[in-house]
């Protein structure tokens, strides 16, 4: 790419190509930016040409990245929230510390944890968000969170984690299941069944059941709500870990534990460089009540 190229390029490029990426469509992107949809395609094409790259695949009907388009995203959002997080600190702005999480927070630890952040640092207010993507908002263009609270393993760019703890896993059944009677269940015991799969933010797939008693049939949701109600319906049975059973009870669903599964790691991650000043504090509190608690 040519200097000239480079030089063409701005912060609003990089701001419509995120709220492009986010919002999954054009015209969605447009509505959350202000603009109009002609002038959100113009950005992207300006932007495109001087990358030399195409980052939006628009052969198909429904918007999706190219190759190149998602290891860009990646990229322009640690920009975006590198510049925010300069200006920020240059006007010395006073603003609420962000933990994101995509589903049960951080379990039994989320209230302990709430209250004690209120006690101990009030001259910083704590905002628990829940964010439908994989890294819970850390990569968002626009308002991305500090701190999340992420399950499963963590592999995208310019993130620092580090292990919080353990959770044991359970399966979530309709509550007319003949299978909800059991003390507990094998995977083998489901491998006859749909299992509702939430591959936004969750963290179960089908490589969790060994080769020989792997599920055949499954139902796509996008959310623990979907997740839950379809389970509640009978549509379909989950595997979660006991977070989701602490913090989402629900009438028409019984949680079983599930004796074979692994243990799914929780991690606390953060992104890489200066961020808000009260990260490192939040991060030491979470591993000492995790750490009370697991005591």
């Amino acid at each position: 790419m040519s200097r000239d190229r480079e030089r063409t390029i701005e912060l609003r490029h990089l701001r419509c190509f995120l709220a492009i990426a986010e919002e999954g469509a054009v015209t969605r992107a447009a509505q959350r930016l202000g603009l109009t949809q002609p002038a959100v395609s113009r950005t992207l094409a300006a932007l495109e040409h001087a990358l030399g790259v195409r980052l939006v695949d628009r052969s198909t009907h429904h918007l999706a990245l190219t190759p190149e388009g998602e290891a860009f995203r990646a990229k322009a959002a640690v920009a975006v929230t590198a510049f925010e997080d300069a200006l920020a600190a240059a006007r010395a702005v006073r603003r609420p510390l962000r933990l994101g999480h995509a589903w049960s927070a951080a379990g039994d630890f989320t209230t302990p944890l709430l209250r004690r952040w209120r006690r101990t640092r009030p001259d910083v207010p704590l905002e628990l968000l829940r964010i439908d993507d994989r890294t819970a908002g850390l990569l968002r263009g626009t308002d991305p969170v500090d701190v999340a609270l992420l399950r499963g393993p963590v592999d995208a760019p310019g993130l620092v984690t580090e292990l919080l703890h353990h959770e044991t896993r359970v399966a979530a059944l309709p509550a007319d299941s003949p299978l909800s009677d059991r003390p507990a269940l094998t995977l083998a015991d489901l491998r006859g069944e749909i299992i509702a799969l939430n591959t936004v933010s969750g963290t179960t797939t089908l490589a969790l059941w060994p080769p020989e008693a792997r599920p055949t049939r499954t139902l796509t949701v996008a959310n623990t709500d979907d997740w839950l109600a379809a389970i509640a319906a009978g549509q379909a049975v989950g595997i979660t870990s006991t977070a989701t059973q602490r913090m989402h009870p629900h009438p028409g669903v019984v949680y079983v534990p599930v004796t074979d599964a692994p243990p799914l790691p929780v991690h606390l991650a953060r992104r890489e460089g200066p961020g808000h000043p009260a990260t490192a504090d939040l991060i030491a509190l979470a591993h000492e009540i995790a750490g009370a608690g697991q005591g």
